[in-house]
């Protein structure tokens, strides 16, 4: 049986193992947002940045991308996302049910937030603004994680308007 992995923000564009499939899909009762401090990748403790995480709402659905693991690398593929994801414990690993736009259904490694965790975080999206404009951690500044993965969003003809909207503000404020 094939895994899948959930892919809705760095993995889109990072992830980092090697994909036999891919294909979008959606998540229902999950929503995208930087909801999560980032204080190794994204950010530093003293100044921590911010990154996507999926925050369960009623209703809610989450577009993103389905990434079929490569047969004989499923063991080493969730040690990788494990080291990678579980880094501060902020995300709960759970597979979930994804509907793949050609209506097939499958079930998918997924990292959702822990809403009780310290670096759980609910910003209007102009503070995210300021935050992600200025944050750099272990990874790289959060500008570019930002930026990437509202790109790759836009290549795959997925529309996050949050994302756009930050995108574009952020550019704004630092001049890029």
């Amino acid at each position: 049986m094939t895994m899948w992995v959930f892919g809705y923000g760095s993995l889109l564009w990072n992830p980092g193992f090697e994909v036999q499939e891919q294909a979008v899909g959606t998540l229902w009762g999950w929503h995208r947002s930087f909801c999560m401090r980032s204080i190794h990748h994204r950010g530093t403790v003293e100044a921590p940045g911010l990154v996507l995480a999926l925050d369960a709402e009623d209703g809610a659905h989450c577009q993103g991308v389905a990434l079929a693991v490569a047969e004989g690398q499923e063991a080493q593929t969730l040690a990788y996302l494990r080291e990678r994801e579980l880094v501060s414990s902020a995300y709960f690993e759970t597979n979930l049910e994804v509907e793949l736009r050609d209506g097939r259904r499958i079930e998918a490694v997924t990292y959702v937030i822990d809403p009780d965790h310290v670096q759980y975080c609910h910003l209007d999206l102009e503070e995210q603004a300021q935050i992600i404009a200025r944050a750099v951690g272990g990874r790289g500044p959060n500008t570019d994680y930002l930026h990437n993965t509202a790109s790759h969003l836009t290549e795959l003809g997925i529309e996050d308007g949050d994302l756009d909207w930050l995108s574009a503000r952020v550019r704004a404020l630092t001049g890029t």
